[in-house]
């Protein structure tokens, strides 16, 4: 679930499956008020145009669409008498491109392209508004989406560099508790390569974030770290003294760091 702020109207955004349903009854608020959501949606529904609409995406994105129910609709829509609701709609047709909800986040949800096609009967301007808002969201999605592969990377990677370690570190004879210090030993090397720090000196600089400070990198220290866990695996392997491998990583890390940076900026420049 998400939320979109449009002129001053909160809009939930719900994914099921692999689509994004926008809550039309949150929109409809914007136009009459909490009261009358119900209404604005029932009288964009019954309108010839909307349920053409409607007809459409539903057999070009649902091949279980029944198309003789909706050729009923169609026939009366736009008629004084003619009443269609939501949930009708849904059950009568087996449409997929709208959902109704109840409980917490209840209310009438519809997919991206006919919600943005509501947006209409709110206002132009809201309707612009909205698109606006919700493809910052889905840029702003990817952006996220990037960095968590980066943390994931970075957490497979570090699986090879302790398999390095108890390789080539631990002595088969050390207990569980020495063990787990020279894996926190071995950590901190990357720590302080990259961030100049180890973890108790992190968190004792900052006592009120969770977490660790991988957790709070940025992209650009993600892949570097990703690069060192593997390198450090490798001297590990090499049997390259703790102390000589710290000095080494530290000026691989300061030499990736710039090129990630110089990157990052000929990307702004263009």
């Amino acid at each position: 679930m998400a939320k979109l702020q449009v002129e001053n109207t909160e809009i939930t955004v719900l994914t099921i499956g692999e689509n994004d349903y926008i809550s039309l009854t949150d929109m409809a608020n914007a136009k009459e008020g909490e009261s009358r959501a119900a209404d604005v949606i029932k009288n964009w529904i019954r309108t010839r145009y909307a349920v053409e609409f409607l007809s459409v995406w539903e057999q070009i994105n649902n091949p279980n669409f029944k198309v003789v129910e909706s050729d009923h609709f169609k026939m009366h829509a736009g008629l004084p008498n003619f009443v269609l609701s939501a949930t009708e709609w849904i059950e009568k047709t087996n449409a997929v491109g709208m959902v109704v909800k109840r409980g917490k986040y209840g209310g009438t949800y519809a997919h991206k392209d006919i919600a943005f096609e509501f947006g209409s009967a709110i206002s132009v301007p809201f309707k612009i508004y909205l698109i606006t808002e919700f493809q910052r969201l889905k840029e702003e999605e990817q952006k996220l989406l990037g960095w968590t592969a980066k943390r994931e990377l970075a957490k497979l990677n570090y699986h090879i560099h302790t398999d390095a370690i108890k390789q080539n570190l631990i002595p088969a004879e050390l207990t569980p508790a020495q063990i787990a210090i020279i894996y926190a030993n071995e950590a901190d090397v990357l720590n302080v390569a990259l961030f100049g720090k180890t973890a108790k000196q992190w968190r004792d600089a900052n006592p009120e974030l969770r977490g660790n400070m991988r957790d709070y990198a940025s992209m650009n220290e993600l892949i570097c770290l990703a690069n060192l866990e593997n390198l450090n695996a490798v001297f590990i392997s090499e049997k390259m003294p703790q102390k000589e491998r710290l000095v080494k990583l530290n000026e691989i890390a300061i030499q990736q760091m710039k090129v990630l940076l110089e990157v990052e900026n000929r990307k702004l420049l263009k």
